[in-house]
Protein backbone atom coordinates (compact mmCIF):
# COMPACT_ATOMS: atom_id res chain seq x y z
CA UNK A 1 0.00 0.00 0.00
CA UNK A 2 1.56 3.64 -1.09
CA UNK A 3 1.50 5.96 1.44
CA UNK A 4 1.57 9.97 1.50
CA UNK A 5 4.33 11.56 1.36
CA UNK A 6 3.73 12.81 5.27
CA UNK A 7 3.37 9.41 5.99
CA UNK A 8 6.84 8.19 3.93
CA UNK A 9 8.75 11.24 5.43
CA UNK A 10 7.47 10.56 8.74
CA UNK A 11 8.79 6.59 8.15
CA UNK A 12 11.82 7.86 7.00
CA UNK A 13 12.71 9.51 9.92
CA UNK A 14 11.48 7.01 12.39
CA UNK A 15 14.12 4.32 10.65
CA UNK A 16 16.64 6.77 11.10
CA UNK A 17 15.45 6.93 15.20
CA UNK A 18 15.42 3.47 15.30
CA UNK A 19 18.85 2.67 13.47
CA UNK A 20 20.10 4.91 15.81
CA UNK A 21 18.38 3.11 18.94
CA UNK A 22 16.46 6.93 19.35
CA UNK A 23 12.85 4.94 19.92
CA UNK A 24 13.08 2.13 22.70
CA UNK A 25 10.55 -0.34 21.58
CA UNK A 26 10.55 -1.30 25.98
CA UNK A 27 8.44 -2.02 28.38
CA UNK A 28 7.03 -4.77 30.22
CA UNK A 29 8.44 -7.26 32.79
CA UNK A 30 7.60 -10.81 32.26
CA UNK A 31 5.27 -12.37 35.33
CA UNK A 32 7.58 -14.43 37.92
CA UNK A 33 5.60 -17.57 37.09
CA UNK A 34 5.84 -17.08 32.90
CA UNK A 35 9.08 -15.64 32.48
CA UNK A 36 11.57 -15.48 35.34
CA UNK A 37 12.99 -17.99 38.04
CA UNK A 38 13.67 -17.40 41.71
CA UNK A 39 15.85 -15.28 42.25
CA UNK A 40 17.12 -15.98 45.34
CA UNK A 41 17.73 -19.78 44.53
CA UNK A 42 19.94 -18.90 41.97
CA UNK A 43 21.75 -16.08 42.77
CA UNK A 44 24.59 -17.32 44.88
CA UNK A 45 27.02 -17.76 42.20
CA UNK A 46 25.73 -14.62 40.72
CA UNK A 47 26.78 -12.83 43.63
CA UNK A 48 30.05 -14.18 44.61
CA UNK A 49 31.82 -13.90 40.75
CA UNK A 50 33.20 -10.62 39.41
CA UNK A 51 32.16 -8.71 36.85
CA UNK A 52 33.64 -9.01 33.68
CA UNK A 53 35.09 -6.77 31.92
CA UNK A 54 34.29 -4.78 28.72
CA UNK A 55 36.90 -6.25 26.24
CA UNK A 56 35.72 -9.97 28.24
CA UNK A 57 32.18 -9.29 27.31
CA UNK A 58 32.64 -8.45 22.88
CA UNK A 59 34.22 -12.12 23.43
CA UNK A 60 30.70 -13.23 24.67
CA UNK A 61 28.82 -11.62 21.88
CA UNK A 62 27.77 -13.85 19.23
CA UNK A 63 30.06 -13.54 15.99
CA UNK A 64 29.48 -14.22 12.57
CA UNK A 65 29.05 -18.01 11.68
CA UNK A 66 27.39 -18.56 15.02
CA UNK A 67 23.50 -18.50 13.98
CA UNK A 68 22.49 -19.52 10.52
CA UNK A 69 20.89 -17.80 8.73
CA UNK A 70 21.15 -14.33 10.48
CA UNK A 71 24.53 -11.59 10.06
CA UNK A 72 26.71 -10.47 12.97
CA UNK A 73 27.88 -6.99 12.93
CA UNK A 74 29.46 -4.57 15.24
CA UNK A 75 26.93 -2.21 17.36
CA UNK A 76 29.10 0.85 17.19
CA UNK A 77 27.68 2.91 14.64
CA UNK A 78 23.92 1.87 15.12
CA UNK A 79 23.73 2.48 18.85
CA UNK A 80 24.18 4.70 21.23
CA UNK A 81 27.63 5.44 23.30
CA UNK A 82 26.60 5.81 26.79
CA UNK A 83 23.50 6.17 28.56
CA UNK A 84 24.03 10.15 28.52
CA UNK A 85 22.69 9.90 25.30
CA UNK A 86 19.40 8.38 26.48
CA UNK A 87 16.97 10.34 28.81
CA UNK A 88 13.79 9.16 29.78
CA UNK A 89 11.25 12.10 31.80
CA UNK A 90 10.79 9.21 34.62
CA UNK A 91 13.61 7.97 36.36
CA UNK A 92 11.72 4.47 36.71
CA UNK A 93 11.83 4.03 32.92
CA UNK A 94 15.53 4.34 32.53
CA UNK A 95 16.40 0.79 33.02
CA UNK A 96 14.30 0.27 29.90
CA UNK A 97 14.98 2.58 27.58
CA UNK A 98 18.94 1.47 28.11
CA UNK A 99 18.26 -1.98 27.39
CA UNK A 100 16.38 -1.18 24.06
CA UNK A 101 19.26 0.56 23.18
CA UNK A 102 21.97 -1.88 23.80
CA UNK A 103 22.90 -0.35 27.00
CA UNK A 104 23.33 -1.95 30.82
CA UNK A 105 20.13 -1.80 32.52
CA UNK A 106 21.96 -1.70 35.69
CA UNK A 107 25.16 0.11 37.18
CA UNK A 108 28.15 -0.93 35.51
CA UNK A 109 30.45 0.58 32.94
CA UNK A 110 30.64 -2.85 31.99
CA UNK A 111 29.05 -3.23 28.34
CA UNK A 112 28.92 -4.24 25.21
CA UNK A 113 26.88 -4.38 21.95
CA UNK A 114 26.17 -5.47 18.53
CA UNK A 115 23.67 -6.02 16.32
CA UNK A 116 22.04 -9.25 14.13
CA UNK A 117 19.64 -9.16 11.55
CA UNK A 118 18.55 -11.39 9.12
CA UNK A 119 20.32 -12.53 6.58
CA UNK A 120 17.99 -12.82 3.01
CA UNK A 121 20.97 -12.91 0.23
CA UNK A 122 20.80 -16.53 -0.57
CA UNK A 123 16.71 -16.36 -0.74
CA UNK A 124 16.20 -12.85 -2.21
CA UNK A 125 15.30 -13.36 -6.25
CA UNK A 126 15.07 -9.20 -6.92
CA UNK A 127 16.50 -5.82 -5.59
CA UNK A 128 14.12 -4.02 -3.32
CA UNK A 129 11.18 -2.34 -4.98
CA UNK A 130 11.20 0.98 -2.49
CA UNK A 131 12.78 1.92 0.67
CA UNK A 132 10.24 0.11 2.50
CA UNK A 133 10.92 -3.31 0.57
CA UNK A 134 14.77 -2.49 1.87
CA UNK A 135 14.25 -2.41 5.37
CA UNK A 136 12.17 -5.49 5.42
CA UNK A 137 14.12 -7.14 7.38
CA UNK A 138 14.26 -8.35 11.42
CA UNK A 139 17.40 -6.69 13.40
CA UNK A 140 18.06 -7.12 16.67
CA UNK A 141 19.91 -5.00 18.34
CA UNK A 142 21.99 -7.14 21.34
CA UNK A 143 23.28 -6.00 24.94
CA UNK A 144 25.42 -7.62 27.37
CA UNK A 145 26.51 -6.25 30.66
CA UNK A 146 28.24 -7.60 33.76
CA UNK A 147 28.06 -6.38 37.33
CA UNK A 148 29.46 -6.73 40.83
CA UNK A 149 28.22 -9.08 43.81
CA UNK A 150 24.62 -8.88 42.86
CA UNK A 151 23.97 -5.92 40.76
CA UNK A 152 22.62 -8.69 37.74
CA UNK A 153 19.98 -8.96 40.30
CA UNK A 154 19.00 -5.33 41.24
CA UNK A 155 19.78 -4.59 37.54
CA UNK A 156 16.79 -7.27 36.49
CA UNK A 157 14.80 -5.80 39.38
CA UNK A 158 14.78 -2.48 38.05
CA UNK A 159 13.66 -3.68 34.81
CA UNK A 160 10.92 -5.64 36.20
CA UNK A 161 9.70 -2.69 38.21
CA UNK A 162 10.00 -0.45 35.77
CA UNK A 163 7.39 -2.21 33.65
CA UNK A 164 5.28 -1.48 36.41
CA UNK A 165 5.96 1.71 36.93
CA UNK A 166 5.81 3.02 33.38
CA UNK A 167 3.10 1.06 31.75
CA UNK A 168 1.56 4.10 31.39
CA UNK A 169 4.02 5.29 28.99
CA UNK A 170 6.75 7.77 28.98
CA UNK A 171 8.78 10.67 27.53
CA UNK A 172 12.42 9.52 25.61
CA UNK A 173 15.10 12.41 23.80
CA UNK A 174 17.89 10.47 22.14
CA UNK A 175 20.69 12.65 20.37
CA UNK A 176 18.01 15.68 20.52
CA UNK A 177 15.61 13.30 18.80
CA UNK A 178 11.98 13.25 21.02
CA UNK A 179 9.56 10.28 21.31
CA UNK A 180 7.06 8.95 23.22
CA UNK A 181 5.96 5.79 24.74
CA UNK A 182 2.68 5.42 25.30
CA UNK A 183 1.88 1.79 26.25
CA UNK A 184 4.20 -1.17 28.22
CA UNK A 185 3.43 -4.32 28.82
CA UNK A 186 4.41 -7.64 30.20
CA UNK A 187 4.84 -10.33 27.47
CA UNK A 188 5.76 -13.82 27.56
CA UNK A 189 9.61 -14.19 27.54
CA UNK A 190 11.87 -17.07 26.48
CA UNK A 191 12.08 -18.11 30.40
CA UNK A 192 16.26 -18.69 29.51
CA UNK A 193 18.78 -17.78 32.02
CA UNK A 194 18.40 -17.69 35.79
CA UNK A 195 16.07 -15.18 35.13
CA UNK A 196 14.37 -13.04 32.54
CA UNK A 197 11.79 -10.03 31.65
CA UNK A 198 9.51 -10.09 28.88
CA UNK A 199 8.00 -6.64 27.56
CA UNK A 200 6.29 -4.83 24.77
CA UNK A 201 5.89 -1.04 24.13
CA UNK A 202 3.48 1.17 21.89
CA UNK A 203 5.51 4.13 20.34
CA UNK A 204 3.59 7.06 19.35
CA UNK A 205 4.53 7.32 15.41
CA UNK A 206 4.11 11.18 15.04
CA UNK A 207 1.09 11.12 14.64
CA UNK A 208 1.24 8.27 11.90
CA UNK A 209 0.06 5.59 13.99
CA UNK A 210 1.38 3.42 16.75
CA UNK A 211 4.46 0.74 16.42
CA UNK A 212 4.72 -2.00 18.95
CA UNK A 213 8.43 -3.33 20.12
CA UNK A 214 9.12 -6.07 22.09
CA UNK A 215 12.16 -6.20 24.50
CA UNK A 216 13.84 -9.50 26.70
CA UNK A 217 16.25 -9.03 28.96
CA UNK A 218 17.96 -12.18 30.53
CA UNK A 219 20.21 -13.00 33.65
CA UNK A 220 22.66 -15.80 33.66
CA UNK A 221 25.03 -15.58 36.27
CA UNK A 222 26.36 -12.64 37.11
CA UNK A 223 25.83 -11.20 33.36
CA UNK A 224 22.98 -9.28 31.67
CA UNK A 225 21.80 -9.68 27.87
CA UNK A 226 19.35 -7.55 26.41
CA UNK A 227 17.31 -8.11 23.05
CA UNK A 228 15.12 -5.82 21.17
CA UNK A 229 14.08 -6.38 17.47
CA UNK A 230 12.46 -3.67 14.79
CA UNK A 231 11.56 -4.90 11.37
CA UNK A 232 12.03 -0.87 10.06
CA UNK A 233 9.47 -1.81 7.11
CA UNK A 234 6.64 -2.78 9.48
CA UNK A 235 6.62 0.25 11.30
CA UNK A 236 2.90 2.09 11.21
CA UNK A 237 1.50 -1.75 10.19
CA UNK A 238 0.47 -2.47 13.69
CA UNK A 239 2.82 -5.49 13.83
CA UNK A 240 5.27 -6.33 16.23
CA UNK A 241 8.71 -7.97 15.21
CA UNK A 242 9.33 -10.87 17.45
CA UNK A 243 12.87 -11.27 18.91
CA UNK A 244 14.22 -14.68 17.26
CA UNK A 245 14.54 -17.34 19.56
CA UNK A 246 17.67 -18.56 17.64
CA UNK A 247 19.08 -15.64 18.67
CA UNK A 248 18.25 -15.92 21.84
CA UNK A 249 19.10 -19.16 22.68
CA UNK A 250 22.75 -18.54 21.22
CA UNK A 251 23.57 -15.68 22.89
CA UNK A 252 22.60 -17.13 26.34
CA UNK A 253 24.48 -20.80 25.40
CA UNK A 254 27.50 -18.47 25.14
CA UNK A 255 27.45 -16.44 28.94
CA UNK A 256 29.16 -18.23 31.53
Amino acid sequence: MKRSSRARTGATVAVSVLSLALITGCGGGSDSSDDSKDTESSSSPAQAAKALSAAELEKLLLAQGEVKGYKVASGDDTLPKSKTEVKTDKAECDPLAWATAGLAPGDTDANASNTVAEDKASTATAQPEDIADAFNVNMTFVGLSSYEGDGAEKAMKAVSDGVSACSGGYGLTTGGEDSKVTKVASVKGSGLGDESVAFAEDVDMDGEGTATFHTEVVRKGNTVATFYTVNFAALGTGEAAEIPAAVVEAQIAKLK
